[in-house]
């Protein structure tokens, strides 16, 4: 009899084991490498070679009822924990997102969507200091993306905490900040209508709001940001249009900022493109340290050609960025230019 329940035993085992592997989730991990080297025009460049390099695990499933879930956990360079996510696709249901905080959800995604062949205009190597919308991106934020309809994607962001990221499980995280919990909503519209000559054209737009925190300093304000561009593509040429601005809700020093961004890229063939942006950010409204308010004529202004071309597995990549004004100081000018080589695997 003991030796019959032991047959029965083992024969349940295999057939558990059986169903655990029919639903097992799959795991990847892709990463990549990248060389830089940038030259200075006019300042001291000193060692002008950089290296990064990043790996990305992936796991995904399926559920019995169809859904299917996905994780990603990033690695920034020297094995640092970036940040991870959680996807849960529930077919006519929508789609959950769980982030913790890498700058992938709400406004965030939209801060510049403006055609390139590398990278913006301020991300290439010298970013002039710019101010960019970001939202509830930064923060661990969960977001609801609706199903797509009529070439609209529409989603909704909260952040608990806005400002906290990283948070382990069974944990909690507190900011520190006078920022509370914040609501990102965007909206992606490509108005194709069936026709061709439209199917290029996208049309984006976005809010945040950042709540005041109890027991914030006095005469602190909620905190709003918000984003709009335009983009369209026709054949090898796509140009981009983008206007963006935030309060930060301080009541001293500068507290509104404004900007804006152009792009056009031109793919000359499957393995080269080139390009030129534009990003103008201008302080818009406050008071500099000497307390005179409206200092319009404070704007940072980068620019950036580039080129970039694909062979396999390996990208190169060139890049000319002028800045004027860095940081918003009148008369700070740079320019540099930055080579690079990335290797994917």
């Amino acid at each position: 009899m003991n030796k019959l329940t032991k047959v029965g035993c083992s024969a349940l085992c295999g057939s558990l084991a059986a169903i655990s592997a029919a639903h097992a989730g799959d795991l990847s991990v892709t990463g990549g490498a990248h060389v830089t080297y940038v030259s200075l025009d006019d300042d001291t460049t000193g060692n002008p070679i950089g290296m990064a390099s990043a790996v990305t695990f992936k796991g995904s499933g399926e559920l019995d009822n169809g859904w299917t879930y996905a994780m990603t956990i990033a690695e920034g360079d020297a094995h640092a924990y970036s940040a991870t996510n959680v996807d849960i696709v529930m077919g006519g249901l929508g789609s959950l997102n769980f982030n913790g905080g890498n700058s992938g959800n709400g406004i965030a995604a939209y801060d510049n969507v403006m055609p390139t062949a590398w990278e913006e205009p301020h991300g290439a190597g010298l970013s002039g200091g710019v101010k960019t919308v970001l939202g509830v991106g930064s923060s661990d934020n969960v977001q609801y993306s609706l199903p797509k309809f009529l070439g609209t994607e529409i989603k909704v962001a909260y952040a608990f905490d806005q400002g906290t990221s990283d948070t382990a499980d069974k944990a909690t995280k507190q900011s520190n900040t006078s920022t509370n919990e914040g609501y990102d909503a965007t909206i992606k519209i490509n108005p194709s209508l069936g026709t061709e000559i439209l199917s290029g054209l996208n049309l984006y737009a976005g809010g945040s709001v950042i709540t005041v925190a109890d027991g914030a300093s006095s005469g602190a304000e909620d905190k709003y940001e918000g984003v709009g561009a335009i983009t369209y593509a026709l054949g090898p040429v796509e140009i981009g249009y983008m206007v963006s601005g935030l309060y930060s809700g301080a009541k001293t020093g500068v507290h509104t900022y404004k900007n804006t961004g152009f792009g056009v890229a031109f793919n000359v063939n499957d393995d080269l493109s080139v390009s030129y942006g534009e990003y103008d950010s201008r302080k818009a409204a406050g008071e500099d340290s000497d307390g005179m308010g409206g200092p319009q004529d404070r704007m940072v202004e980068v620019t950036s050609f580039q080129v970039a071309y694909t062979m396999g597995g390996a990208s190169f990549r060139i890049a000319d960025v002028k800045a004027d004004n860095i940081l918003f100081s009148a008369g700070d000018n740079k320019g540099a230019t930055i080579v690079s080589m990335g290797l994917a695997f």
